[in-house]
């Protein structure tokens, strides 16, 4: 049986908090469906960030529509009426479209050679970006709906109340923009260029702008619709609120005082603001904000070069009005979170489960085996370099398992071999024991040898607690023992942990160790153990920051 509206209403995942919200506007206004918009610049590529909205809207847009019953819709929105302001790094032909500067990339043509302008090989790469990802929504164009006379009402209202919205900007500018500021921009009729100008005389009864070209002198009369002007990027905003009826936008912290403004021009033309959601940004693995001209981010390619794209969902999922850092480092514990949360989608399959919004819903989808960080450090381990490999290890460990029976397992072992070979093979570096350290691995190798018959008898889940005891108690020793807690046994420090992942692994972090063991191999282990223990002890050991 389907879902109803009420089966939601106790739903507390942030998208269903956001999504009560534009249900209260909807059912204020008496519309029948609500409308979602996300917003881009057709200059450039699309990139990670690009990604995070739309699935953020994309969440919220799902929970409207669980939560009230009511349809919706998502516009993809390209600026693409914008002139063009510098000419990109990454493109061909830059000394042509240095001819073009200031022209609404729409008008200039195309440096690949692939579409009739820049723009619409932008608008062509934007479209293809979000269907990779399926992505439910309706593409629209800046320059086609100026040009179709779609905000032909919305213009001829801005020009009635242009003094109005120039009141809401000036405040914010100095005094020499503040002297030539107009919400109105006016394309060139002799060059194309779009005009950032002072109006003369605007005369919304008469459909006219009426400006002058400051390089010539001459004076111009432009028609207000129909294409011939555009507004001004927070004029724009707020045109498109106005004219469509946005009903909620998402938009990144450092678009605050812009979201204030372009509000302000909406209620001055007498509508609604859409509601708002200001996403925090990402930072870099310092906590530096993230620039693209010094490469200190993660890009989207990198990102599904390492882990699948539920990976990349569920960061964006987590908290997003919490500045996140955005690195390497954080791509296996975003796969084994959304691994977590897909095992728990199947047995209690609730709104609340960041994997229900990342999936549109329940999933049956079988998960995984083993962690994605497991299989990281078993290809460390054994130095794997093609997941045949890996394949081995598994179907001893999980023999049920397959490519065909567990598709997440056959994509993950692709990437853990990739991440393994580009980002841990080069900073692999094993260190020998210190004499402390060599009496306790010494002590699991005995352990686990007296007992490898009646543990390779056990379940791999009940055998991998059972080699995880082990681990703990060849730790109790000096120098890793812990005071013991209300009377019972000695605990074991972090540090005897850091010593398994840095003599064995050759990395400072590692996976629950009895697990591990269940994978690689009780004989295996045995022998990596003795392998590290023919190194030549050193005098100190190095320090670790997980365990």
């Amino acid at each position: 049986m389907s879902a109803s509206p009420a089966d939601f209403a106790a739903a507390r995942a942030w998208p269903f908090e956001e999504a009560r919200k534009v249900a209260e506007r909807v059912k204020a206004k008496g519309k029948p469906a609500a409308l979602f918009e996300t917003g881009y610049g057709p200059s450039g590529l699309p990139h990670i960030g690009t990604f995070g909205e739309v699935a953020r809207t994309t969440w919220v847009r799902r929970a409207f529509e669980r939560l009230t019953g009511l349809p919706s819709r998502l516009i993809a929105f390209s600026d693409d009426m914008d002139g063009l302001r510098k000419v990109p790094d990454n493109v061909p032909q830059r000394e042509m479209l240095a001819g073009f500067l200031g022209r609404p990339v729409t008008a200039i043509p195309d440096p690949f050679g692939t579409h009739e302008s820049f723009g619409h090989h932008n608008n062509a790469r934007l479209r293809a970006f979000l269907d990779q990802f399926g992505f439910d929504y309706e593409f629209a164009s800046s320059s086609d709906y100026y040009r179709s006379g779609r905000f032909d009402a919305a213009l001829i209202r801005m020009a009635e109340r242009h003094e109005e919205v120039r009141g809401v900007i000036l405040p914010t500018l100095g005094p020499d923009r503040r002297a030539t500021y107009s919400p109105f921009l006016p394309i060139h009729p002799k060059t194309g260029v779009v005009m950032q100008v002072p109006m003369e005389e605007v005369r919304p009864a008469e459909d006219l702008l009426v400006w002058k070209d400051p390089e010539t002198g001459e004076r111009f009369g432009t028609r207000i619709t129909g294409g011939h002007c555009k507004a001004q990027w927070k004029a724009d905003w707020a045109l498109r609120w106005y004219a469509l009826g946005v009903d909620y936008e998402m938009s990144g912290k450092d678009l605050i005082d812009s979201v204030r403004l372009s509000g302000a021009i909406c209620r001055v033309l007498g509508g609604e603001p859409p509601i708002g959601f200001t996403y925090e940004l990402f930072l870099d693995e310092e906590g530096g904000k993230i620039s693209k001209s010094k490469g200190n981010g993660l890009t989207i390619d990198e990102w599904l070069h390492y882990a699948p794209p539920e990976s990349l969902a569920q960061f964006m999922y987590n908290q997003p009005q919490r500045a996140k850092r955005l690195f390497f480092d954080v791509i296996p514990r975003a796969v084994d979170e959304y691994v977590q949360n897909l095992d728990r989608l199947r047995t209690a399959p609730g709104p609340d489960n960041p994997a229900w919004h990342i999936h549109g819903g329940p999933s049956n989808d079988p998960g995984t085996p083993v962690s994605f960080t497991m299989l990281l450090n078993l290809a460390s381990v054994i130095n794997a370099d093609h997941p045949d490999m890996l394949w081995g290890f598994l179907r001893r460990y999980a023999p049920e398992a397959s490519g065909e029976t567990h598709p997440l397992l056959a994509r993950l072992i692709e990437y853990a071999v990739a991440y393994y070979r580009d980002r841990v093979l080069p900073t692999k570096k094993h260190r020998a024991p210190t004499e402390g350290e060599r009496a306790a691995l010494a002590a699991l190798a005995a352990a686990l040898r007296d007992r490898i018959g009646d543990l390779e008898a056990l379940a791999p889940e009940e055998q991998a607690k059972a080699i995880q005891d082990l681990v703990y108690d060849a730790g109790r020793r000096e120098p890793f023992l812990e005071p013991a807690k209300d009377g019972g046994r000695p605990g074991v420090s972090r540090a005897w942990f850091n010593a398994l992942y840095q003599v064995l692994l050759g990395q400072a972090e590692g996976p629950r160790f009895g697990g591990f063991v269940a994978l690689y191999g009780i004989a295996a282990t045995i022998a990596l153990i003795e392998g590290a223990l023919a190194r030549e002890a050193t005098v100190e050991h190095a320090g670790s920051e997980t365990a």
